[in-house]
């Protein structure tokens, strides 16, 4: 830290040395510091997140000098931004029906701030994922996300097969082979009131991910979430109001797990902040949550297509979809979550309870298997090409 609080100006030279690595975490302070004028900042707030624990500084001074910027000018400092904030995740290209088009320049995919999806949280979206040059489960995340429009009261922007063809279309334009395609459905831009009959149009955007993490089956710990939940109503959408569901994925990091698990107002299993759970039990069931209170899980539904197979093998006695108690699922052999972003992930601990013998179930790490086989060379049902 003491590196980084050397090369601060002068000017600011009054901030705490502990502190000065806020500065560039929370971009109060470029990295390249050459782009700071002397002058331009005289007050620096601090806000807390989940694992920070200095106090705050509070200055009362006022902040003076701000630039008035060109659109080029703000076009550079956007550049400059996702230069200095490079990670693992790459944004290979961005579709928008405001543009009308596709960009593969990270620092034009923006959105309107208008647009009733940013402030009033009215939007929905999805995931697909991109595996050796095909798009998973598309057609099942595309007609998702249309009930989810028509749930949200959303008026679709194109028709279904133009939406696909726009989702296809951008993942070519990405030359992306495996990632993951994530994409909107707004009420669109118009103004700032809550009704959206002010907005001009619904909206689209797609945005093309490539994430650099190495994939990580090991088992994991979850805890019990006491965020409440969305109700059904808004729970069995896939809607961009996700404030419990970060409140709920913070709270298990906090207490040192991956996720935490949320329960019914009548203590039943139902689900994680971004994925289903499943579970092996002592008769050799594959055990899921009922869907009717939560998100029908595209690839837990895949899921349990695919564990038919292990019936059949008689390496699963059945397969029940039915509602889950807190105890049943702690004694279970096997606990998983199951998600297009951790595909088949084991949990070995549940709060204090240890799952099974603490290690990563048999079936558990078969069926994450059956689904990466089926994202390489799975039917034509859950494969679509991309003409790159």
């Amino acid at each position: 830290m003491a590196s980084l609080s050397a090369s601060l100006p002068k000017y600011m030279s009054h901030i705490p040395t502990r502190h000065t690595y806020l500065l560039h975490d929370l971009c109060l302070v470029p990295r390249n510091l050459s782009l700071i004028k002397q002058g331009s900042v005289r007050e620096l707030r601090f806000v807390r997140s989940s694992n920070q624990t200095e106090p705050f500084i509070d200055s009362t001074d006022k902040l003076s000098d701000i630039p008035l910027l060109s659109c080029s000018e703000a076009i550079e400092r956007l550049k400059q931004n996702r230069e200095n904030q490079k990670g693992k995740q790459q944004f290979l290209a961005m579709y928008s029906s405001i543009f009308g088009g596709i960009i593969t320049d990270a620092e034009a995919m923006v959105i309107p701030m208008d647009d009733h999806m940013v402030h009033r949280g009215h939007g929905v979206f999805d995931t697909a994922a991109i595996m050796n040059g095909c798009l998973y489960e598309l057609d099942q995340h595309v007609d998702r996300i249309i009930t989810s429009a028509s749930m949200a009261k959303i008026v679709l922007p194109f028709d279904r097969e133009t939406i696909r063809r726009i989702l296809i279309q951008t993942v070519s334009a990405s030359k992306c082979i495996k990632g993951s395609l994530r994409y909107w459905i707004s009420a669109g831009p118009g103004d700032f009131q809550l009704s959206p009959s002010g907005c001009h149009q619904p909206a689209l955007y797609a945005i093309v991910i490539e994430d650099q993490s190495l994939f990580d089956s090991k088992g994991i710990k979850v805890v019990t979430s006491s965020v409440p939940m969305k109700p059904p109503q808004f729970a069995t959408m896939k809607s961009v109001n996700y404030l419990p569901n970060v409140l709920s994925k913070m709270e298990a990091e906090e207490k040192g797990a991956y996720a935490s698990i949320w329960l019914d107002d009548d203590g039943f299993v139902t689900e994680g902040p971004n994925m289903n759970v499943g579970f092996v039990t002592k008769e050799k069931e594959l055990l899921m949550p009922n869907f009717d209170k939560i998100l029908n899980g595209c690839t837990a539904k895949r899921v349990l297509t695919l564990a038919e197979g292990l019936v059949r093998d008689g390496k699963l006695h059945g397969i029940r979809v039915d509602n889950v108690s807190v105890e049943e699922g702690k004694r279970a052999d096997e606990m998983m979550l199951i998600g297009s972003g951790v595909l088949v992930r084991p949990v070995v601990q549940w709060d204090e309870q240890v799952i099974g013998n603490g290690k990563e179930g048999p079936i558990t790490q078969t069926l994450l298997n059956f689904i990466l086989e089926d994202m390489k060379s799975g039917p034509s049902s859950v494969r679509v090409p991309v003409p790159y």
